[in-house]
Parts: structure tokens; C-alpha cells; sequence
């Protein structure tokens, strides 16, 4: 599984991506801008795309409707807060689900993957 992670947070994307990488996904790169990962989506063309809810002055919910005017990647929302506080938008929004940070692996993105591209969540 290829993955591009955005979010404004430069200590979480590297944390993040080494947190990945060490379970064997590869994170063919970073963004902390609309900008940033509407351009590397294009160049690097991942599987999925972990959109931080927050993006500083910027919506993750915004950015994961621009991915996903193209066909790839599948955006999984991010985020620190509970899913709970977010719970209408994420349905409403083009995303397969919605994962929390402290709960991010390779493995429950993988998961969340293969129920589908419903909007299920962890």
C-alpha cells in the first residue's frame, strides 16, 4: 500500500511515516497544504491518502473532496479528536472512514480498507 500523508503537524507526518514504514507500508510522500497534496496525489499517484481533519486554516473534509474528484487515492480521514465530534461530516464526505491518530497502523488502515469503500471508521 502506497500512502500520501497531509497534515499541518511536521512532528506527526514524520512520525507517522516512520510508524508506517516500520510495518512494511511505503509513504511515497508528505504534505501540510491543499496545494502540496493535490500536486503530489498527481505526481506520486498512492493507494491512500491519510487527510487530517484539521489542516490548520484549512479542511481535511475540503481536501478529501478535491482528491477525490480523480478516481485515486482513497482518502481515510485523521485526526486527534474522537470520531464522535465529526461524525455527519464524515459520512457526508467522500472518504472510506476515519481513523484515529492514536489508533493509526498500516494494518487498521488495511482493515478499513477491505470492508469496503463505505464510510466505516475505527
Amino acid at each position: 500500500m502506497r500512502f500520501l500523508i497531509v497534515d499541518d503537524n511536521p512532528h506527526f507526518l514524520a512520525a507517522a511515516r516512520g510508524l508506517l514504514e516500520r510495518e512494511g507500508a511505503t509513504v511515497v510522500g508528505v504534505a501540510s497544504t491543499s496545494t502540496e497534496a493535490l500536486q503530489l496525489a498527481r505526481e506520486l499517484r498512492p493507494d491512500v491518502a491519510l487527510v487530517d481533519i484539521n489542516l490548520g486554516r484549512e479542511s481535511g473534509f475540503d481536501v478529501a473532496r478535491l482528491l477525490r474528484d480523480g478516481e485515486d487515492p482513497r482518502v481515510v480521514l485523521i485526526s486527534a479528536y474522537a470520531e464522535a465530534e465529526f461524525a455527519d461530516l464524515i459520512a457526508e464526505s467522500p472518504a472510506v472512514g476515519f481513523v484515529s491518530k492514536s489508533d493509526l497502523s498500516a494494518r487498521t488502515i488495511a482493515g478499513l480498507l477491505e470492508r469496503g469503500d463505505g464510510n466505516g471508521a475505527t
